[in-house]
């Protein structure tokens, strides 16, 4: 071996230490959530829907994601369809408040509204907990989370649609119905076991089993900064 060939095999060597030990290092831990007090209790039966999750009443399963994320949502600004809301503000959705109670939650008017978070960089996204309303048993029509790096999302990476009819138009989704708990809806926003990549997440919502309204309590957004 040469002395050109010997420095090269001697740096690419250090760069494998260098990449081994940071792999050592990023152990997989369970994702730990803050969750608010529960507002009821049991599985609700007025609820009818054709495409309900078969483990509604069950326990959310750990999931697993490297260790080190951060809510990168907490305290960002906020936007939505409905820049004036009926009953609270905007910056409600990011202060950490998850709880049921009145003057937690923001009301949007009927139809599709959505709701986007500014991350203000680019991120790498495992996983997006949204909480609409928990105080009593709801189902959400026509749930969608969408990322991107556009502010206006004519390019995107969808990670979770319910909307199995394309009653919002935007599009027929794979994912099933869920009944509003206190746990929050905890969406995997890994694609094909990478995490989405964005700087914006945006959510959509079209009424409820309650009533015409959209509502939302907290979105919380677990990664790391993009490499």
């Amino acid at each position: 071996m040469n002395t050109r060939s010997a420095v090269i095999f001697t740096l690419l060597t250090a760069i494998a230490i260098v990449f081994a030990a940071q792999w050592a290092v990023a152990a997989d831990v369970e994702l730990k959530l803050d969750l608010p007090k529960p507002m009821f209790v049991g599985t609700p039966k007025n609820i009818v829907s054709d495409n309900l999750d078969p483990d509604t009443g069950k326990k959310r399963p750990a999931f697993i994601v490297p260790e080190g994320l951060t809510n990168l949502a907490a305290g960002k600004p906020v936007s939505a369809s409905d820049e004036e809301p009926i009953i609270g503000e905007l910056e409600m959705i990011t202060d950490a408040d998850k709880e049921g109670a009145d003057g937690s939650f923001v009301e949007f008017g009927p139809g599709v509204q959505w709701v986007q978070i500014d991350l203000g960089s680019p991120q790498e996204i495992f996983a997006v907990v949204a909480w609409h309303y928990h105080s009593q048993a709801r189902l959400y029509r026509d749930v969608i989370a969408r990322v991107s790096d556009d502010k206006d999302f004519i390019k995107y990476t969808e990670i979770f649609n319910n909307d199995h009819d394309n009653t919002a138009k935007l599009g027929i989704g794979k994912n099933f119905d869920y009944i509003e708990t206190n746990e929050g809806k905890l969406i995997d926003a890994k694609v094909k076991g990478l995490p989405a990549k964005g700087r914006y997440v945006r959510l959509y919502s079209n009424g409820n089993t309650s009533n015409d309204m959209n509502h939302m309590i907290e979105v919380e957004v677990w990664g790391r900064p993009a490499k």
